[in-house]
């Protein structure tokens, strides 16, 4: 198999040359200034953007649309990472991806619940395929036709060969009872990243230490992010919210998920593993606001991880993870500006929400 040097040296360069065209804050400022939709689009098209725009007619033009239309980038970036990728990384960037079907997944079971308030099963998969994230020819789920199956049953029985077979088929028991999509979409959640961190675990020297490194501090997003939400929001018991949540990570470890599941002071938590995230307590004293600005400030410490793995010794995969994940911290400052700029908010509004202009270096 191709490894070191002589495996990262196409891809490395390739890279760097996707990397250089990401937006850098001075843009995505700019096109902060857009007064409307339509002028954001019109400025996305003098960008890397454009070819995915240059043909979104003016009737077709809304935020749904573009955001579709965006999000192709990040989905032909991922088929350049996993076409020139080593060998033996391709399984953990094909895993990696798998995250935005999951998301898909997610949406599709959703709207199976709602479908007897629309029109008819095509006009329920119509709306649906407008928020799917376009996964071209990776898809391992049958959307359509889980859609028009009419009910969740009927579509978690379509799943069978897909990679969530399994997973799937065992939380039913569980919304069989219920009727509630949570536990299926928290089964979802669980399995991805277990398979993902599992993936990192089969990588070996500077390729796991990256691995680690980037998809590790993803993970400890999400996790920690869950526990906190959980005890806050949902009121699961100490046993209940271990078992939502995942026993391992970079910075996150087990004893601090079991900290925060048994009642222990979550800002002091987060404080010891985040040292440099500032008044952690006054976040937590109003969670509405506060917890979306911890998840804001947890992103960029992500961000943070990303660029650095471009300084430095360059033949590993931690440069075609960071770029990718780069890229969809991209597409999401993207998506709040369409959506500010599609609901005529003010700036005060929606600048803050922006990961890249945001961030301090």
């Amino acid at each position: 198999m191709a490894s070191g040097v002589s495996g990262y040296a196409a891809i490395s360069t390739r890279v760097r040359a996707m990397y250089s065209d990401l937006l850098a804050p001075q843009e995505m400022t700019r096109l902060g200034d857009s007064p409307d939709l339509p002028a954001l689009v019109s400025s996305l098209k003098s960008t890397p953007y454009g070819k995915y725009l240059s043909g979104l007619k003016d009737t077709d033009m809304t935020p749904r649309r573009v955001i579709l239309q965006i999000r192709n980038r990040l989905a032909d970036s991922y088929s350049s990472v996993v076409q020139q990728a080593p060998e033996q990384t391709r399984p953990l960037i094909k895993q990696l991806f798998r995250y935005f079907e999951v998301g898909n997944l997610k949406a599709v079971l959703r709207s199976i619940q709602t479908v007897s308030s629309w029109n008819s099963d095509i006009a329920a998969w119509d709306r649906v395929r407008e928020v799917l994230f376009p996964f071209g020819t990776f898809a391992s789920i049958p959307a359509q036709a889980m859609v028009e199956s009419g009910s969740v049953a009927s579509a978690v029985d379509l799943l069978h060969g897909s990679p969530y077979e399994a997973t799937m088929s065992f939380a039913m028991k569980r919304f069989s009872a219920e009727q509630n999509l949570f536990p299926l979409e928290v089964a979802l959640d669980l399995a991805y990243w277990r398979h993902l961190w599992g993936e990192v675990k089969t990588l070996k020297g500077k390729d796991r230490e990256m691995g680690g490194k980037l998809i590790g501090s993803l993970l400890d997003l999400n996790n920690l992010m869950w526990a906190i939400r959980y005890r806050i929001y949902h009121n699961l018991s100490e046993e209940e919210l271990i078992n939502y949540t995942l026993p391992f990570g970079y910075r996150v470890r087990d004893e601090d998920v079991r900290a925060i599941a048994a009642g222990a002071d979550i800002a002091s938590i987060v404080s010891r593993i985040y040292p440099n995230i500032p008044d952690v307590n006054a976040l937590l004293d109003h969670p509405q606001s506060g917890l979306p600005k911890l998840e804001h400030l947890l992103k960029q410490q992500v961000m943070r991880q990303c660029v650095s793995a471009f300084i430095g010794y360059p033949f590993h995969i931690g440069l075609p993870l960071a770029f990718l994940l780069l890229s969809d911290f991209e597409i999401q400052d993207l998506v709040v500006l369409i959506e500010a700029k599609s609901s005529k908010l003010k700036d005060e509004e929606f600048r803050p929400l922006l990961l890249k202009t945001t961030l301090i270096q």
